[in-house]
């Protein structure tokens, strides 16, 4: 029997709605064997969330996700394995925060001028003081009858040309690359597919992965449909990288995504804790496959 693995998934530290105890919690209730926290750009919650599933007797991988600039564009790498104590990979990511509270309060002046009121200051209610992302402007806006769910509100508030849109100044790749693996982690391109890229494009981000030292792509996740998911396995055997699987769960508000529920790997695939010995089994683990 194998594991069910969730490697990709956030709480209240970032952009998710549940609590780190609570996510653990839920992932324990969905049958998750192993478990990864890869809040954006934090790892406060890593402290909460592993002592739970330390509880339920899940394995847990600390981790983190990354935002990066890329030709332009962002693209977010999930860090697996992380320790989160290093002063190396705190640095940046303090970096990137430092950026969100810029960015936040230049979204919230945007939008004011666009006539939506209070867009800052609600967002910054729902994040709870912690890091200050896009989803928080998504919930104010939906509560208050701007759009009707997170993907109304990225078409006509956050997307290029709208009202609410502040281009990223993230990490480069290979700083990000970097900051994990002085961390001890390994990193791993989340989502590929959904970056739409074309495939000279995605060559390109998979060739500079390669070289900066990256280990791994998300495969099967929540926002990959199983053409998708086919498509970046025969990605991941052409480079040489491992496979990841997550759900990239933010809460139940996001019913694209489940914690828990996500497909097995394709064929072929090696997957990502392949080499991860018996660091994260669960505690009623008796076979490792």
């Amino acid at each position: 029997m194998s594991l069910n693995y969730d490697l990709h998934c956030h709480s209240t530290a970032s952009d998710g709605t549940l609590r780190p105890a609570e996510l653990a919690t839920l992932a324990a209730e969905r049958g998750v064997d192993v478990l990864a926290l890869t809040d954006h750009d934090a790892t406060e919650g890593l402290e909460e969330a592993a002592a739970t599933a330390e509880e339920y007797g899940i394995g847990f991988v600390p981790g983190v996700e990354i935002s990066v600039t890329w030709e332009r564009q962002t693209v977010h790498i999930v860090g697996l394995g992380i320790d989160p104590d290093n002063a190396v990979l705190q640095a940046g990511l303090a970096r990137l925060r430092e950026f969100r509270v810029w960015r936040g309060a230049e979204i919230g002046r945007r939008l004011e001028a666009a006539g939506v009121e209070g867009a800052y200051e609600g967002a910054v209610a729902r994040s709870g003081g912690d890091t200050l992302s896009r989803t928080h402007f998504a919930h104010f806006l939906i509560d208050n009858g701007y759009a009707k769910d997170v993907k109304d509100v990225f078409k006509r508030y956050m997307k290029s040309g709208k009202p609410g849109h502040v281009a990223g100044q993230w990490a480069e790749l290979g700083e990000a690359v970097a900051w994990i693996h002085a961390a001890g982690g390994e990193a791993v391109i989340a989502h590929p597919a959904r970056y739409d890229l074309t495939a000279r494009r995605m060559r390109r981000l998979f060739g500079q992965f390669q070289e900066a030292g990256g280990e791994a792509i998300e495969v099967v996740s929540g926002s990959h449909g199983r053409g998708e998911a086919v498509a970046m396995a025969a990605w991941a055997r052409e480079f040489g990288f491992r496979a990841s699987r997550g759900s990239d769960y933010h809460g139940p508000e996001r019913t694209w995504a489940e914690l828990g529920r996500v497909a097995e790997l394709p064929e072929g695939c090696e997957p990502v804790w392949s080499t991860w010995g018996e660091r994260y089994l669960p505690r009623t683990c008796e076979e490792v496959t």
